[in-house]
């Protein structure tokens, strides 16, 4: 005769019983009408195509409006904007390995060590992400510009910070501050020490154990916050625009010589110019996408 009861399992303590069919998956789940999924499903594609798909295929639309030709001639026969890609190439590169080196510093000292002030320093790498980019900017204007006495010295030296590119790089390393930073804190503290530890029970030294054990477990979530360190620092545009000084072949870079080509209305400039930025935006994506995968099947 089949027992149609639930099993029932006794207590550790003997004193009471567990209903072990409450632990197991149900066979018939419930789901959503068909329409409510279709009607949810067709609402986040409506949203995602007008305010992302479509902007993005109208900048692809204008940039090629007069032809291919035209295209490069707006994009690479202006020496302007041929200088602030170039510009924009070298700044960001720079940023990001300021913010790697940093990051994978403090990532360290925070998910390894118990230190008065950690608190502290967790919330100043998490300030870049909390004020204007434009207030980061005018700090920099403040503290090293010739109205202050750092900025009158490092002139009187031949030190050139704001209106020059290493402002632009200071400007965009403290807006992509905490992006690699935080990537790599959970990922270490989920990781724990105890490979490390191995390592040095096993004879090796401190950067023998970095090189062979700490840096091959970060190298996903460290690639994935140099993706999004590089995006965020190739688009920046409110602390560059403060600390530029906005100096056409000079201190532009490219969202800098977008806007100035759209003032000026040179509309298919403007479109091609940023149809750069948006082919770096769409890359970025892609690897992001390839990137999560790869980390999903291990």
């Amino acid at each position: 005769m089949q027992n149609d009861s639930a099993a029932v399992a006794p207590a550790a303590d003997g004193n009471s019983a567990v209903d072990l069919a409450s632990f197991q998956p149900r066979s018939q789940a419930r789901k959503d009408p068909r329409w409510v999924r279709y009607l949810l499903v067709g609402t986040t594609y409506l949203v995602i195509g007008l305010l992302v798909a479509v902007p993005l295929a109208h900048v692809f639309f204008q940039a090629f409006s007069a032809g291919v030709g035209a295209y490069f001639q707006k994009l690479l026969g202006d020496k302007d904007t041929l200088h602030a890609i170039f510009l924009t190439l070298m700044v960001s590169p720079v940023a990001v390995a300021m913010n790697v080196v940093f990051g994978i510093a403090a990532a360290w000292a925070i998910a390894r060590f118990e230190f008065p002030g950690r608190a502290l320093l967790v919330s100043l790498i998490d300030l870049p992400m909390s004020i204007s980019p434009v207030v980061a900017g005018l700090v920099f204007m403040l503290v090293l510009g010739l109205q202050s006495s750092l900025g009158q010295w490092l002139r009187e030296h031949g030190w050139q910070i704001i209106f020059a590119p290493p402002g632009l790089v200071l400007a965009t390393a403290f807006i992509t501050f905490p992006l690699v930073a935080r990537e790599l804190v959970p990922l270490l503290e989920a990781e724990g020490a105890d490979e490390e530890m191995a390592a040095l029970s096993l004879g090796a030294n401190g950067w023998a154990m970095f090189w062979r054990v700490t840096l091959p477990n970060l190298r996903w979530g460290l690639l994935y916050g140099i993706i999004l360190c590089n995006a965020r620092a190739m688009g920046e545009f409110g602390a560059v625009h403060v600390v530029s000084g906005r100096i056409s072949g000079q201190t532009d870079t490219l969202p800098l010589r977008v806007e100035k080509l759209f003032q000026e209305y040179d509309i298919q400039g403007a479109f091609a110019a940023a149809s750069v930025l948006t082919l770096v935006a769409i890359l970025t994506l892609i690897g992001k996408s390839l990137l999560e995968r790869k980390v999903h099947q291990g």
